[in-house]
């Protein structure tokens, strides 16, 4: 199946954007006309499109059409880039057992940059999806439900930075950025009911808010180091019964949405390092303080380590690898209640990735992306429980002329939970073409 998102570790440390200059998945012709509109159709086959566990999974045939239409405007201060793709979805399988077989993603991708002064700097990134895959609704965050999820499920990414440069040496980020989560499946209004068996909407649904503020300060030509303080705060918006204890037949306490509400504080020390030309070094490290005040049984609070680094070498134009991590605390779709009425809070995640951008020839183009995630429940029934999460894709892309080319690709998908019952592997395998006008 196509690969529906930009790889997590260019999100992670900054580097990925629409820009024209930066465009991996764009060909020439792309990158320096104004606007580009193309088509891909594609053929798969995905062995657990339910990403169910064991007997349970059903695989399918069917395939994906995809328009796309971008529009570059560089303009003497500002750069606006916007792109919007459209995947179209049919699988077999679900059409054989009278199903609806149509899948539709939607994908709005903006990005505004603006220079007020020489010293003055705005900039400002929106992605808006509406999908069923985690990986597209993840964003290049952590993923919180790392199964594919039937619906028009909407998630919005946005990112607001004001670099300001004060003398030769300092300057600061302002950055503002938020995440908004809607799940299309809600309870049924019946407490008992939401209660033994939580929605989507209710455990997930959510606003995250997040402010910082980075002093920067060039220590040499080729190295930054920064000082960060950064502000989060997580508010569950579906107002519906995620848990009752003891149980839903006898509820002394009730847990809404809102119970796992949270506010987190951040402090961090960073460094970006220009190793060589083409070589950068960069990572902010620190520590996240949590509170999580709308718990109706206790107010708990926690320390955990915050990180974000990676490493980018780009060794020819339009080849590139990268490995990376991060580290931080991000939203589960579990909320299992243990025998003393805690109930599961989040998780604490590490993410691991490295990524590839290689052309074998100048008309083939390799891609891999391989990922692991870690993560460790806080608080319920599966306290301190890990959930390991591996990711694999490879692609290949052939350019026959500007205008017309071929692609295939293998995604595999394992993740291994101390969870009963929710272990699966999935393998998708694709082959298609695409046309650019």
């Amino acid at each position: 199946m196509k690969k529906l998102f930009v790889s997590i570790g260019l999100v992670a440390a900054g580097t990925a954007s629409l820009q024209a200059d930066y465009a991996p998945g764009l060909n020439s012709m792309e990158t320096t006309k104004l606007w580009s509109l193309s088509a891909t159709l594609r053929g798969f086959y995905d062995d657990n499109y339910t990403t169910a566990s064991g007997p349970n999974a059903r695989g399918s045939s069917g395939f994906e059409v995809s328009p796309q239409f971008e529009l570059n405007v560089p303009l003497q201060q500002t750069e606006i880039s916007l792109k919007y793709t459209y995947g179209l979805y049919y699988y077999q399988d679900r059409e054989d057992l009278g199903e609806n077989p149509i899948d539709q993603t939607h994908q709005l991708d903006l990005y505004v940059d603006h220079a007020f002064t020489e010293r003055v700097k705005a900039t400002f990134l929106d992605t808006f999806v509406v999908g069923q895959e985690p990986e597209l609704l993840s964003q290049g965050e952590n993923i919180s439900d790392p199964d594919r999820v039937e619906g028009n499920n909407i998630a919005n990414y946005a990112t607001f930075t004001l670099h300001n440069v004060w003398t030769r040496l300092l300057s600061t980020d302002l950055g503002y950025e938020n995440g908004f989560h809607d799940y299309q499946q809600h309870g049924n209004g019946n407490p008992s009911e939401e209660a033994a068996n939580p929605s989507l909407a209710g455990v997930l649904n959510r606003d995250e808010n997040t402010v910082w503020l980075n002093l920067n300060w060039q220590v040499m030509p080729e190295t930054v180091a920064l000082v960060g303080v950064q502000y989060g705060q997580v508010n569950y918006l579906a107002n519906e019964v995620i848990g009752q204890w003891p149980s839903p037949a006898i509820p002394i306490i009730t847990y809404y949405s809102n119970s796992r509400d949270n506010r987190s504080y951040t402090g961090y020390l960073g460094i970006q390092q220009n190793i060589l030309p083409n070589l950068v070094f960069a990572a902010n490290v620190g520590i996240q303080y949590t509170e999580d005040y709308n718990d109706p049984l206790v107010h708990t609070t926690s320390l955990n380590p915050y990180a974000v680094a990676s490493l980018t070498y780009t060794y020819a134009p339009g080849d590139y690898a990268q490995i990376g991590i991060n580290h931080m605390r991000n939203a589960t779709d579990q909320v299992a209640i243990d025998s003393n009425g805690g109930i599961t809070l989040d998780q604490e995640s590490t993410l691991a990735f490295a990524d590839i951008n290689h052309h074998l020839t100048p008309k083939l183009l390799a891609t891999a992306l391989g990922q692991v995630q870690l993560s460790t429940y806080n608080g319920g029934i599966y306290n301190n429980d890990l959930d390991t999460l591996y990711s694999l894709e490879l692609s290949l892309n052939y350019v026959f002329t500007p205008h017309f080319s071929a692609n295939a690709g293998y995604n595999y998908d394992y993740l291994q939970s101390q969870v009963p019952g929710t272990d699966y592997n999935r393998n998708r395998v694709y082959v298609g073409v695409s046309a650019t006008y």
